[in-house]
């Protein structure tokens, strides 16, 4: 029997925190609530010298050629504090991940269209950060992979699940869903006000991180990422947090 739905696009609350967050009107553009309120005030200063930096030990290891732009990686958002929907407690932390056998789990309960765009075009082996939503401090836990790739969600068909869709069909599904596998926590704990504050650098001077989507498009629960993205991400493990 799957788990209790991840965090999903559809029904995102307001912060109690920062009740001007704004909520989506329309169905498309409904999705994660805005956690860029959320974050604290962006320590200043020394994103703009490490991405330099950064960036010259990756052309001096490919030769200074350029990553491509494709997407080839993601960032998924699952809250793992308790909140009900619809009767239903939707939390799903990366603890729950790997308490599940084989420490995999299908991703469902995906309500937003271009959300389901971004699971239907996983690749199986890709990988993603697992990343904890609506809570008290946001920001990426670990690391898995697509062990299955995209196919149609259960819980658009279960009337007792907070993500039942009635006018979705089983002859031609509304919604997909994806398998995802624990690969490993991350090093430390990387938090949305550290990431925001290499993305404001990175505005200034053309780093990896200027348009990401989790700030360009912060309430989209399934985000892609470019393998230069990822990369930069993952170079942070080693630093020591602002």
């Amino acid at each position: 029997m799957p788990w209790p739905s991840r965090k999903r696009d559809k029904g995102a609350v307001a912060d109690k925190k920062e009740p001007d967050a704004k909520i989506a009107k329309t169905e498309e553009e409904t999705s994660d609530q805005e956690e860029e309120e959320k974050s604290a005030k962006p320590p200043a200063g020394s994103s703009k010298s490490g991405w330099k930096n950064w960036k010259k030990a990756k052309e001096s290891e490919s030769g200074g050629e350029e990553s491509k732009i494709t997407y080839c990686h993601w960032l998924l958002k699952s809250e793992p504090e308790s909140r009900l929907e619809k009767g239903v407690d939707v939390k799903f932390s990366v603890d729950d991940l790997k308490a599940q056998p084989n420490q995999t789990t299908c991703w469902d309960g995906v309500r937003n269209y271009q959300a389901r765009n971004f699971l239907r075009a996983m690749k199986l082996g890709q990988q993603a950060f697992f990343y904890h939503s609506n809570c008290k401090e946001p920001g990426i836990v670990a690391i898995v992979k697509i062990v299955k790739e995209a196919y149609p969600d259960h819980t658009q068909f279960d009337q007792k699940d907070p993500h039942y869709d009635s006018t979705s069909r089983k002859e031609n599904p509304k919604w997909s869903m994806v398998d995802v596998q624990f690969v490993r926590m991350t090093k430390r704990f990387i938090p949305l006000s550290e990431l925001k504050a290499h993305h404001l650098a990175h505005k200034a001077d053309g780093g990896p991180l200027k348009d990401m989507m989790l700030f360009t498009r912060q309430r989209l629960s399934i985000q892609p990422l470019t393998q230069e993205q990822f990369e930069f991400v993952l170079s942070l493990e080693e630093q020591k947090p602002h």
